[in-house]
C-alpha cells in the first residue's frame, strides 16, 4: 500500500511517499517559500535527487507539482496518482476530542477547525493540506494524526492547570502536549531496544530537541506528563521560544514598559530562547561560538541543559524511577554538547555517559552510557513520517 505522508505548514508541504507494511521510503522532499517568490520544491527517489525554484502560489499548486515529480517518467515512483490509496495527515491539535488516528469526515474536518483557537499558527494550515489532498487525490482515504492524542493518557494531574475549574470546563485550557508522533516512535523504539524480557514494565524519559523542544515521562508505553502545554511554548529553552517563564514577567512587559500582549507573545515565541540569549537560533552556530569563547552561547547551552535537567529529575521523581533517557531530533540526535551538558553531575542517578560513544553519529538506536552504568542513555533517531503513515496504515486496515 502506498501512503503519501504530508505536513502541511504556512508555507511549506513535507512530504514522503511510504510503502506498508514494508515501511520502505519510495520518495520524499519537501515544497518550500508558498506564496513567495523564489519558491523551492526538493524531491529524492533513491540515489536521484533533484531542487529546482517553480511558481508555488498556493498549496494545491504545491501539492500537484509534488504530484508531477512522483509520476515522471524519468524519477518517478508511480504510474498514476490513484496508486497513492492513503494520505495521511500531521495535525499539531487535536484537544480533547482525538485521542488517535481516525480517518478524515466532514465531522472530523469540522472538529479540526473547531479547535483553531489552539493552534492558530498550526491547525489551519493543517486542514488546508486536507482539503487540497481531498481535491488531488479524489480516491484515497484520507487520514488525520493529531500530535496531542499521545497525550491524552495523561491523568488530570498532569494535565489540569491551578487556575479556577470554569476555565477547563467551559473554555478547555489544560495542558494537552505537542510533538507527540515523535515521543511515541522513540519510546516504542527504546522499550524494543531495552528488551522487554528485561523491562517487562517500562519507565522512559524521551528528550525531543530541535527548534521545538519537549520531553516527556513516558510509563508502560504510556505518557504520563510532558513538558508542553496548552500551546507549544512553554517547558524548555527552544530556538526561539522561552519556556518556562514567570507569568509575572509577561505582567512586567505590558503594564510597566509599555508592550501590547501581541508584541509579548511574538517576544517570547519569536525572539527568546536561545536566540535570544545568543541572536542565534542554530544549535550549530551557538556550540561553534561558544567554542571560540563567546560566552552568551556558552551560557545559553548550560542554561538550556540545565533546564532538561530539571524536568528529568522531577520525571524521575513522577514515575518512581526510570529505565532509559532517551535523546531525539534534530539536536537531541546529534549535539554531543547537549547531551554531555544533561549527563554531567547525575552520576547518583546512574547516569554516566561514555565520552567515546557520546562522539560518533549514527543513524540507528545506540546507547551512549559508560558499559557499569545502571541507567541507559540512548539516542534514538526519530521518524514522524514513518510513525504517521504506520497510523495510517493501521487505521485503514483495522
Amino acid at each position: 500500500m502506498n501512503i503519501l505522508v504530508i505536513n502541511s505548514g504556512s508555507s511549506s508541504i513535507k512530504y514522503q511517499l511510504i510503502k506498508m507494511p514494508e515501511e520502505t521510503v519510495a520518495a520524499s522532499g519537501l515544497v518550500e517559500r508558498i506564496g513567495l517568490d523564489g519558491a523551492l520544491i526538493h524531491y529524492k527517489s533513491g540515489d536521484f535527487k533533484l531542487t529546482k525554484e517553480v511558481d508555488v502560489p498556493d498549496h494545491e499548486t504545491g501539492l500537484l507539482k509534488i504530484t508531477t515529480y512522483l509520476l515522471d517518467k524519468e524519477f518517478g515512483v508511480i504510474s498514476d496518482k490513484d496508486n497513492i490509496q492513503v494520505v495521511g495527515h500531521r495535525v499539531v491539535h487535536g484537544g480533547k476530542t482525538f485521542s488517535e488516528t481516525v480517518e478524515v469526515t466532514e465531522e472530523v474536518k469540522e472538529k479540526i477547525k473547531s479547535v483553531f483557537p489552539l493552534a492558530p499558527l498550526h491547525n489551519p494550515h493543517n486542514l488546508k493540506g486536507i482539503e487540497v489532498a481531498e481535491k488531488v487525490f479524489d480516491k484515497a482515504k484520507q487520514v488525520a494524526v493529531f500530535d496531542t492524542a499521545f497525550f491524552q493518557t495523561m491523568p488530570q494531574k498532569a494535565y489540569q492547570y491551578a487556575i479556577p475549574k470554569k476555565f477547563l470546563e467551559e473554555n478547555d485550557v489544560r495542558a494537552y502536549g505537542f510533538h507527540g508522533t515523535s515521543h511515541k516512535y522513540v519510546s516504542e523504539q527504546a522499550i524494543a531496544y531495552l528488551d522487554r524480557h528485561e523491562f517487562p514494565s517500562s519507565k522512559i524519559i524521551t528528550v525531543h530537541l530541535g527548534n521545538g523542544c519537549s520531553i516527556t515521562a513516558i510509563k508502560d508505553g504510556k505518557a504520563i506528563d510532558h513538558s508542553l502545554g496548552l500551546g507549544p511554548a512553554n517547558g524548555l529553552i527552544m530556538g526561539t521560544r522561552a519556556g518556562d517563564i514567570d507569568q509575572s514577567v509577561i505582567f512586567f512587559l505590558i503594564d510597566k514598559l509599555g508592550y501590547t500582549a501581541e508584541q509579548v507573545n511574538n517576544i517570547l515565541l519569536k525572539e527568546s530562547g536561545m536566540y535570544g540569549l545568543t541572536g542565534y537560533s542554530d544549535m550549530r552556530d551557538i556550540e561553534e561560538k561558544s567554542a571560540e569563547g563567546d560566552e552568551d552561547c556558552r551560557l545559553a547551552l548550560y542554561m538550556n541543559g540545565y533546564r532538561i535537567k530539571k524536568y528529568i529529575g522531577s520525571y524521575i521523581a513522577a514515575m518512581n524511577g526510570v529505565d532509559a533517557i532517551v535523546f531525539t531530533a534534530g539536536i537531541g540526535e546529534n549535539s554531543s554538547v547537549i547531551r554531555k551538558i544533561v549527563c554531567d553531575d547525575m552520576d547518583f542517578l546512574g547516569l554516566q555517559l561514555d565520552p567515546r560513544k557520546n562522539a560518533v553519529r549514527g543513524k540507528t538506536v545506540r546507547a551512549v552510557n559508560l558499559p557499569e552504568a545502571s541507567l541507559k542513555i540512548l539516542v534514538v533517531p526519530t521518524n514522524e513520517e514513518l510513525e504517521i503513515a504506520k497510523q495510517s496504515f493501521a487505521v485503514v486496515t483495522k
